[in-house]
């Protein structure tokens, strides 16, 4: 591990997790490079942000599930290979229906450069405590559409829960990405410019 990063279910009791490109359970259909175990790695910084988060989540009854947050840079590059390959319609309906693979890129839904590799950013949902059930936010993680903007027309019982979401993470300092409702980045990261490359193992 590198010095500054932390498996964030050892410093965060309670905690719940779901590490997806670590899974067949993602947009590539296939476990992606860099991920060799199903746990969340983030920096020193973010897991103390994230700890606010849960504490304040905690008291309006959800608990939090991390989907990401550190990404090896050779992840991706391997998002970037795999988005110039032919089309095999295995993931298409489920997470990216009405653009191509290339389109992730150019609409912003994956970046060539992401704030996940300097450690600074984790994708997230909420659930609720008394129950374990996810909460409702009109779209999974990684669906790249309108639909998953912030302000996007959804339900009202969807659009509350993501305000929630929203209100808890940038009361910890943490901004919102307006493309993708579970996605937050740190507002000062303590590695700006520097992508880290380590695997999760």
């Amino acid at each position: 591990m590198e010095s500054g990063f932390v498996f964030l279910d050892e410093v965060l009791s309670g905690v719940r997790w779901d590490a997806k490109y670590a899974t067949w359970d993602n947009f590539t259909g296939t476990p992606v490079d860099g991920y060799e175990v199903n746990r969340i790695v983030g920096s020193d910084a973010l897991a103390d942000a994230l700890l606010v988060t849960k504490t304040q989540a905690a008291a309006l009854g959800f608990g939090l599930l991390l989907w990401d947050a550190y990404r090896p840079q050779r992840a991706v590059d391997r998002f970037l290979d795999w988005s110039g390959q032919p089309e095999d319609g295995r993931t298409k309906q489920r997470f990216y229906p009405n653009i191509d693979r290339a389109e992730m890129f150019t609409n912003g839904y994956v970046a060539p450069k992401s704030g996940h590799s300097r450690g600074s950013a984790v994708d997230l949902t909420l659930y609720r405590l008394d129950t374990g059930d996810l909460v409702a936010m009109g779209g999974g993680h990684d669906f790249m559409d309108e639909r998953s903007h912030h302000g996007a027309r959804v339900s009202g019982t969807e659009a509350s829960n993501r305000s929630t979401l929203c209100s808890v993470m940038e009361r910890s300092g943490f901004e919102r990405y307006e493309r993708e409702w579970w996605h937050y980045a740190l507002r000062d990261e303590p590695y700006p410019d520097t992508y880290f490359d380590f695997p999760i193992l």
